[in-house]
């Protein structure tokens, strides 16, 4: 599938960019510019402009392929945000010689497995999670791109509900730059939020570095400056002689 893809021009590395669940290449507009390099955004199947298609993982990274190939990509770090981050843990599994790898605060469902929910009782989760899946659900049905078909897939997958197993895998250099403030939700869903945000902590794999930034899952968005510095940093340190 040929995606639709934005190029930003720059001389160093080589980046391509993989926006999150429901949004599309313009989200990196105001952070690609402040990388080290040359970025390309694509638009995943199914979002944006890109062609509709059923959601296979290995179909979504045969896309990418042809995406770099297309670019004259040289082993770029690939950077993504929220299921953008999943997808970078795959493509580095997929491409043992990735210089980096990048997941911008994508590393496992809100509404995952409960025992990811440290200090929380079996029924508190069971409640909670029910009230967050319904919230889920009405925001649902307001969005047009992706499919219907594409979400029911996508919220079911493993791969989305925890992505820390598949970053464990990876032998490239992997950061996760990790949100350390709440999205906004009704004050009851406090306590889910902040034992999610503890179960992932928890569980982050050893190979993988982390930073921790203030800022909410909207990170790219609210610190463009702030995440491309992060990067930045990260990518320089894999490169010095």
């Amino acid at each position: 599938m040929k995606l639709a893809a934005t190029e930003h021009k720059g001389t160093g590395q080589d980046f391509l960019l993989l926006h999150g669940l429901g949004g599309d290449r313009s989200n990196w507009d105001a952070l690609a510019p402040e990388l080290n390099g040359r970025a390309v955004a694509v638009d995943l199947r199914g979002h944006g402009e890109s062609p509709d298609g059923d959601w296979d993982w290995e179909a979504v990274l045969d896309d990418l392929d042809e995406t770099v190939v297309h670019f004259g990509l040289d082993k770029p770090v690939v950077v993504g945000h929220s299921l953008g981050g999943v997808i970078a843990g795959l493509w580095a599994l997929r491409h043992p010689s990735c210089p980096a790898a990048v997941s911008l605060d994508g590393h496992r469902s809100a509404t995952t497995h409960p025992e990811n929910y440290p200090g929380l009782s079996t029924e508190d989760v069971t409640r909670s999670l029910a009230e967050l899946n319904a919230l889920f659900d009405a925001q649902l049905e307001t969005i047009t791109r992706p499919s219907r078909r594409i979400l029911d897939v996508l919220r079911t997958s493993p791969e989305l509900l925890d992505a820390l197993p598949v970053f464990a895998k990876v032998t490239a250099p992997f950061l996760l730059v990790f949100a350390a403030r709440n999205l906004p939700v009704p004050p009851e869903l406090l306590p889910l939020s902040e034992a999610h945000r503890a179960g992932v902590r928890r569980d982050v794999p050893a190979n993988v570095e982390v930073h921790e930034i203030d800022a909410t899952h909207g990170l790219i968005a609210e610190q463009p400056q702030a995440v491309a510095a992060i990067v930045n940093q990260f990518v320089s340190k894999r490169f010095k002689a």
